[in-house]
């Protein structure tokens, strides 16, 4: 497991699921980590488990669809630790089920908001602070498996989730030469608050269909999800830039 002594991460939507998990990962391995969110409640218990575990966190309440909002972070960062070496930009919503001729556009558009917007909101402020810094940094992006493959009903998700990987590959290439790598992970379906609200974890027949789409036949973990984030910003992935690594239980496979 790599050291991430005396570094300073960024993880949106710190407050629960993916976000929470990998923030704790990061502050085990030794970061000091700044948890963000619009969820205050779940940012701070994620702040304090990261601190009742001898670790360093502050918690920023952000909502990444606010410009401003992500730029502060980003301060909250430097001036409370000097410097910002690892982004997660973890932050996204589901948004309704329906088909495309049947979404509200308004709804529709709010989970491009959040999902798209919101990261290129971090990016652009993360990126700065680290091409600023002699070392540079790492930025990792979530994007899913379905920023590479359709999915029925979801077409605000996967819109986002597929401009996001576009979005990842350009910074990559923009950035190839200032220190600063840019990578997204693909998770495949993940057990999270986020599918228990979706109704997909907590009822037989619906968890027994989304199973069966990945080869391994169940779920991924959160933790399965921060190990690969750790990884992408870990000097063992020096030369990985521009990547979508799915962590998927080989649902892109088939």
């Amino acid at each position: 497991m790599g050291s991430f002594t005396d570094a300073v991460a960024v993880v949106t939507g710190g407050g629960s699921g993916i976000g929470q998990t990998t923030a704790v990962e990061f502050a085990d391995r030794g970061a000091s980590v700044v948890v963000a969110d619009v969820d205050v409640e779940g940012g701070a218990e994620t702040v304090e488990q990261i601190r009742d575990d001898g670790g360093d966190a502050e918690f920023v309440e952000t909502d990444v669809t606010d410009v401003d909002a992500t730029a502060a972070m980003v301060d909250v960062a430097v001036d409370t630790y000097g410097r910002l070496d690892y982004a997660f930009n973890n932050a996204g919503i589901g948004g309704p089920s329906a088909a495309v001729s049947d979404h509200d556009p308004d709804e529709w558009q709010q989970v491009v908001d959040v999902n798209l917007v919101g990261v290129f909101n971090c990016m652009k402020h993360e990126i700065d602070q680290m091409k600023a810094q002699d070392s540079g940094g790492v930025v990792v992006n979530n994007s899913s498996i379905l920023g590479h493959v359709g999915f029925t009903n979801s077409s605000g998700y996967v819109a986002s989730k597929h401009g996001l990987l576009g979005l990842t590959k350009t910074a990559a290439l923009e950035n190839g030469e200032t220190g600063v790598r840019v990578n997204a992970v693909c998770p495949g379906f993940i057990e999270t608050p986020l599918l228990e609200e979706a109704g997909l974890t907590t009822d037989p027949d619906a968890r027994e269909k989304i199973e069966k789409l990945h080869p391994m036949n169940r779920l991924g973990t959160p933790q399965e999800v921060a190990d690969a984030v750790c990884w992408l910003c870990d000097d063992e992935a020096s030369f990985v830039t521009g990547e979508a690594l799915g962590v998927d239980g080989g649902y892109l496979a088939r």
